[in-house]
């Protein structure tokens, strides 16, 4: 069936490959607009973004035209095309080959956004792996069941 009109935020994490420090702070404002642009360009919202050397941070609400997967596909692809056209970093940029996204209700977005925008001073006190470690801790409450083949639940 098709959907018209959806109202579902998400919180997208992207990792630089191997976590390597490419993302400088003198292009990090270029390459926040140039992944804002490809948002927009692609019928969806973008509610805050936050470019770390090695991670990028960015909540959006998509289209009804395109799932999450594209737009990250979208968004990894284009983004790393720019950022090596344009010689942004030193050698080869390239994100991972998986992103994060984690859904977030309407009243967490203001929250999130200033969760966002304030990076800089929360990776003085808590580095990537330990903020990583943490959301997948949090989302994982609602995922953690598994099904094996013999159906039993893991735990």
């Amino acid at each position: 069936m098709k959907v018209e009109y959806n109202n579902l935020y998400t919180h997208f994490v992207f990792t630089t490959l191997n976590r390597m420090l490419l993302i400088l702070e003198k292009h990090r404002d270029r390459i926040e607009k140039y992944i804002t642009g490809i948002i927009n360009n692609n019928g969806c919202k973008l509610y805050s973004i936050y470019a770390n050397p090695e991670h990028v941070h960015f909540l959006v609400s998509c289209s009804s035209q395109i799932d999450e997967e594209t737009l990250a596909t979208i968004v990894a692809n284009s983004s790393e095309k720019f950022i090596n056209d344009n010689r942004l970093c030193v050698g080869l940029f390239q994100w991972q080959q998986s992103c994060s996204a984690f859904s977030v209700s309407k009243r967490n977005v203001h929250e999130l956004c200033q969760y966002i925008e304030n990076q800089p001073k929360h990776h003085k006190t808590k580095s990537y792996a330990e903020e990583y470690d943490g959301y997948v801790k949090f989302y994982q409450q609602t995922i953690n069941k598994k099904t094996t083949s013999n159906n039993e639940v893991m735990r």
